[in-house]
């Protein structure tokens, strides 16, 4: 009987020996990496055509004609430093007929309207009462860290009384900094 008491625990101590042996490596060693985020760049779009913003007839007596401009968008992947923030502003020519007199940038407003937002800053629409020169339109301040803001802006045109029949055309155009 002591045979097979023996032979049993010969079993159990080589068995617990190949288990340590397995769960157990010989040696380890570990290795540090590293990524690198870069700072990004600041940006603006805008739809690169807007079509109509609208009609009115023709009058004797001065009118506006006013329509959405399409998604504006400014993208902050600077990585700029706490507290710092960036102007989006606008500036637009004069609404130009085929033939006959213009429609002043003075004549031409913009108002930004509700702006949606990513990021951690304060954002502030900047209603610009015409474009005759590169207007201040949406501000961030307050920045931490990577932002967006996103508005699609109404531009509303004054037009005199007795402005000649036709299709007027002008370009807008946004910039940040």
């Amino acid at each position: 009987m002591a045979i097979h008491s023996t032979r049993g625990m010969l079993t159990v101590a080589a068995a617990g020996l190949l288990a340590l042996a397995v769960a157990s490596p010989a040696s380890a060693v570990g290795t540090s990496a590293t990524v690198t985020v870069m700072g990004g760049a600041l940006s603006i779009s805008a739809p690169p055509d807007a079509g109509s913003l609208g009609s009115r007839v023709n009058t004797v007596l001065a009118g506006t004609i006013s329509g959405p401009l399409g998604q504006v968008r400014v993208d902050d992947a600077r990585s700029a430093a706490a507290g710092s923030g960036w102007v989006a502003s606008a500036i637009s020519t004069a609404f130009t007929p085929t033939a006959g007199p213009t429609i002043g940038a003075a004549a031409v407003s913009y108002a930004a309207g509700s702006i949606a937002k990513v990021g951690t800053a304060t954002f502030t629409a900047e209603d610009a009462p015409n474009l005759t020169g590169a207007t201040p339109v949406v501000t961030a301040t307050g920045i931490t860290g990577d932002n967006s803001a996103t508005w699609n802006p109404t531009i509303t045109v004054t037009v005199a009384g007795g402005k000649a029949a036709g299709v007027y055309s002008a370009t807008i155009t946004h910039s940040v900094a």
